[in-house]
């Protein structure tokens, strides 16, 4: 693994229940540029969510890559990373929240796509796949994460992360 990352908020609370959630994200890069999702609040995000029932990493990140890009013809191949947020869950104060998401390389075979699958949630943040380059989507990001007056997803500082990360290993 080229990054183990463990972003946590102060929370000052003892011993507290903790949920967990297991995320996988692909990396996906062709002709200099990666593929990311851009929301309407102006964010990019890797493509990848949340593991269901017993699917494998694999299942995962082939399912959420077709639901959120329209691209169905992923492999996955190595494991990069993994980042680690706690903070208090939002829906339970006696709760901390911990989602570890794993960051996988992944290449399209081709550029076959269907229609976008995608929740609510995400239909509401007008998701929608582009392709960009690092130095374009860190700039974006940081421009969110710096604002005040707009209101942000809790995952912008994570990817910002993990695109920095590739940014130095790539050196682009």
């Amino acid at each position: 693994m080229i990054f183990n990352k463990v972003i946590e908020e102060q929370h000052g609370q003892g011993d507290i229940k903790v949920k967990y959630r297991e995320a996988i994200r692909a990396i996906i890069f062709h002709k200099n540029k990666i593929l990311l999702v851009h929301s309407n609040k102006g964010d990019y995000k890797f493509p990848g969510g949340g593991v269901e029932g017993n699917e494998s990493h694999s299942e995962c990140l082939i399912r959420e890559v077709a639901e959120e890009t329209g691209y169905i013809n992923c492999i996955i191949k190595d494991k990069l990373g993994s980042v680690i947020e706690r903070k208090l869950d939002e829906y339970d104060n006696n709760a901390l929240f911990q989602m570890t998401s794993h960051y996988y390389l992944c290449e399209l075979i081709n550029d076959k796509r269907i229609a976008q699958q995608l929740d609510e949630y995400e239909s509401a943040q007008g998701f929608r796949p582009e392709w960009v380059s690092l130095h374009d989507a860190i700039e974006q990001n940081e421009k969110i994460i710096n604002s005040f007056d707009i209101e942000k997803n809790g995952w912008v500082k994570r990817e910002i992360f993990v695109l920095k990360k590739l940014k130095n290993i790539l050196s682009l």
